[in-house]
């Protein structure tokens, strides 16, 4: 009876554990995750370490074989897992965080001057090619670490969150317990937080996953371009000297396969948990 009251309780949760896609895509997303965690432990190079021959397919002593330099192409992934997850987790973070705030109060405040401001401000950015400004912004600066990147990658990412956001913050503030809220005279603040933000946290919850697997993209592409961090390893960067060093051509598939397919499976991975946590929080969807 104790398992059937909990499942009562975390019905959510329930769905959550019992979806194929959010079990698949978690599995998966884990996976990538402890190799970024684990794999430069048992890794015995360092990645701009000259491992051994070059041109050397996978094998026992190089599980993802050497680039045409001698370096270990294991070592470069799992050390470029790392700096590429660390750019999603803080861009995402920041992204989402700025486009709930903005979206939160535009919402809120709809039809008033704030809400006229931060929407305008929206539709700046939401016309501004973001790979253009991301390019400029990333080639003028003389250092870019990881937190420099993220920052502008989230600088780009954030007005879509804000407009859906505010979409939300619309349909909800008219409900009868935001209006006893108003009635009651508490504070705006508190008003957003427990009245309106409480009752999405599930939306809020996949708009981050969605921010996350698309400022992964976003930084793997700025960095396949060169635009990087100018320190370190990234899997952008993997992939971007792969393909200046004519990997394929030269018959070293695995120097370019093998981080795509890491990165390919990493953004399918999240796509499952969102479409499934999709399924789980919408009863409609999830009786289909």
């Amino acid at each position: 009876m104790a398992v059937k009251d909990f499942w009562k309780r975390h019905e959510n949760l329930y769905f959550a554990v019992s979806n194929k896609k959010v079990i698949l895509g978690v599995t998966v997303f884990l996976a990538i995750v402890a190799l970024a965690i684990f794999g430069p432990m048992v890794t015995p190079y360092d990645y701009e370490e000259f491992a051994g021959r070059g041109y050397q397919p996978p094998s026992k002593e190089h599980w993802f074989g050497t680039t045409i330099m001698g370096r270990d192409v294991f070592t470069q992934v799992v050390f470029g897992l790392r700096s590429t997850l660390l750019v999603g987790f803080l861009a995402g973070t920041i992204a989402s965080a700025i486009g709930l705030v903005v979206g939160f109060v535009s919402g809120f405040f709809s039809g008033k001057a704030p809400d006229e401001g931060l929407m305008a401000l929206t539709n700046i950015f939401m016309v501004i090619p973001s790979l253009t400004l991301l390019i400029i912004l990333s080639a003028y600066l003389p250092y870019r670490g990881i937190a420099t990147q993220a920052i502008i990658v989230a600088a780009t990412a954030w007005p879509w969150t804000a407009r859906a956001v505010r979409s939300q913050t619309l349909s909800l503030k008219s409900q009868e317990f935001v209006n006893l809220s108003r009635i009651s005279a508490a504070p705006t603040f508190r008003i957003i937080r427990e009245d309106i933000a409480a009752n999405m946290f599930s939306y809020v919850f996949m708009v981050y996953i969605l921010q996350f697997n698309g400022t992964i993209l976003s930084s793997v592409g700025l960095e396949f371009l060169g635009l990087g961090p100018t320190r370190g390893i990234s899997l952008g960067l993997v992939l971007q000297n792969a393909v200046n060093w004519n990997a394929l051509h030269l018959g070293m598939w695995w120097w370019t396969i093998i981080p795509g397919l890491i990165l390919t499976l990493m953004i399918v991975s999240l796509y499952f948990i969102n479409t499934g946590l999709d399924e789980v929080f919408n009863p409609r969807l999830r009786e289909m």
